[in-house]
């Protein structure tokens, strides 16, 4: 197994960020470098555990996705070379878990996209019959499709924090209306497309959570990370049974685990056993061939 990438520090640029995953470097004044580093959390606390290869893993997922996503919207993904950004030393070690970005005025919302029935909003819907205020027909099972994917933004948390979910309406008084249905029908649209790509290779997406940027002009761009197992919920479709919590190729395998300890869900997090850090990898890396390679 490789070595893992807990933390990075380097020489030649001013470290301005690190967030649960990624370290954010300053190039210049329009370019950022995004490392992704091996860290995972859970419970939105870091695990002391790193995930070794899992930053490269996330990154060559994400670079595919923003590949894929460039007809429907642009992503902050930038032509300047990482070689002429890394220093020589820095270069061989990392180039696989970098990119370079253009700088983004980010959004104070997480686009989350639903199209299945599960976690937090399973929970939302038995006590509401709602997901955001959104309505939802009576008697869904746990897992079960829904009818039509639907939007569910969450406002942004520091780290270590919890994001919360807010309705439609909220995300219009922070952003303004035009902005809040630009991102709602682009979201829907990244969601679809790649669920069906995914479904046809045996991946059920169950959902996930986009992040956007506005640039100089404005625009909106598509950035972070995208359809990782990170950011989403990837089932395989042959173990798929609706009613079951299903079996899943993200950190929903190390979230199970963490379930079964008597830990309040605060930081620090626990140790996690060599085992399950082993299995977590086998199953990231199993979601990016079956998504590149199928």
């Amino acid at each position: 197994m490789k070595q893992a990438v807990h933390q990075t520090h380097l020489q030649n640029l001013p470290l301005i960020a690190r967030g649960k995953v990624r370290d954010i470097y300053q190039i210049d004044e329009h370019h950022l470098l995004f490392v992704t580093t091996d860290r995972i959390s859970a419970f939105d606390v870091i695990m002391p555990n790193p995930v070794p290869g899992k930053g490269e893993i996330l990154t060559r997922i994400s670079n595919f996705w923003f590949n894929k996503s460039a007809a429907l919207i642009p992503n902050h993904l930038s032509e300047l070379p990482l070689a002429d950004v890394l220093s020589a030393t820095d270069y061989p070690q990392l180039k696989n878990r970098c990119v370079v970005v253009k700088k983004l005025r980010p959004l104070p919302v997480e686009a989350i996209v639903r199209g299945y029935i599960i976690g937090s909003g399973w929970k939302d819907y038995q006590v509401t019959g709602t997901i955001c205020g959104l309505a939802l027909p009576q008697g869904l099972k746990l897992a079960e499709q829904l009818p039509q994917p639907i939007f569910t933004p969450s406002s942004k948390a520091a780290v270590g924090d919890h994001d919360i979910n807010i309705s439609f309406d909220d995300t219009v008084k922070l952003i303004g209306k035009e902005l809040a249905e630009q991102v709602r029908e682009v979201s829907i649209a990244l969601y679809k497309m790649a669920a069906e790509y995914a479904l046809e290779r045996g991946i059920i997406i169950a959902d996930t959570k986009f992040e956007f940027g506005l640039d100089e002009n404005d625009q909106l761009v598509l950035a972070d990370e995208v359809l990782t197992p990170d950011s989403s919920r990837f089932w395989p479709l042959d173990q798929y049974r609706i009613g079951e919590n299903p079996v899943s190729f993200d950190k929903q395998f190390i979230r199970d685990y963490l379930e079964t300890l008597d830990w309040n869900k605060k930081a620090p997090g626990p140790d996690i056993p060599a085992e399950i850090i082993r299995k977590t990898q086998q199953k990231y890396q199993e979601a990016y061939d079956i998504l590149t390679h199928g």
